[in-house]
């Protein structure tokens, strides 16, 4: 018997919408806090906390703004989810954890959060995605779909056909798009297979987060409306 904690539909729906934002991500003097509060108010169904980069905070300040991340969404009950760090993501009892290829292994990842937090991993292609699942994953994030300049070492596109090719091949794990997605695309990437789309500029850098995230949010329910 499964000792997962999250079932894939529960997982699905978190995945409508998800925000992917560091301090270094928001406009300059502007709080992350309140970019988050105003994003959940627009329809963020899922945030990961994402300190790296260019700029990004360290040590105790790091720290300080993941527990402050992780009860906003606590008070409302949107899952909260670090990248690439499980020593944080224990610290601050978060919902899960997120790495990409080049980081901690999915494997290692597992072990030691336990079965009752997410683990999400980034895939590429149909290689990197089996053995995600091999090893654990609860959910993928699939791309760069689109190009996108917000990560520092982001690979070319793959475009839309991946996402496609790895439902048409039988793979039934819940999935986000990522890279580059914006109210333009959005309802494309859904259309192509995934089960949300996953942002960080488009919501971060947005004079009205609110607005933003309201708008994604619309297109990625009239997505999935039109499917039924």
């Amino acid at each position: 018997m499964s000792t997962r904690a999250w079932q894939d539909d529960a997982i699905r729906e978190a995945l409508r919408l998800y925000f992917i934002m560091g301090s270094n991500n928001c406009l300059p003097g502007v709080d992350p806090v309140q970019v988050l509060s105003e994003a959940i108010r627009g329809g963020v169904s899922l945030f990961q906390f994402r300190e790296k980069g260019s700029g990004a905070l360290v040590g105790d300040a790091r720290v300080e703004l993941a527990w402050r991340l992780r009860e906003l969404c606590r008070e409302h009950r949107i899952p909260f989810i670090v990248n690439d760090d499980v020593e944080l993501a224990l610290e601050v009892d978060a919902d899960g954890v997120h790495v990409g290829q080049e980081d901690e292994a999915a494997s290692t990842v597992r072990r030691l959060i336990g079965d009752a937090k997410l683990l999400g991993v980034s895939a590429y292609d149909e290689r990197e995605a089996e053995t995600a699942i091999r090893c654990g994953a609860d959910y993928l994030g699939i791309g760069p779909l689109f190009s996108t300049r917000t990560k520092e070492d982001a690979k070319d596109a793959s475009g839309l056909d991946v996402l496609t090719q790895m439902r048409e091949l039988g793979m039934r794990i819940p999935i986000v798009g990522i890279g580059g997605i914006t109210d333009g695309n959005a309802a494309e990437v859904i259309r192509a297979g995934a089960d949300g789309i996953s942002l960080i500029s488009a919501i971060s850098l947005a004079q009205d987060p609110f607005a933003a995230s309201n708008r994604l949010r619309q297109v990625v329910d009239a997505a999935f409306a039109g499917m039924d």
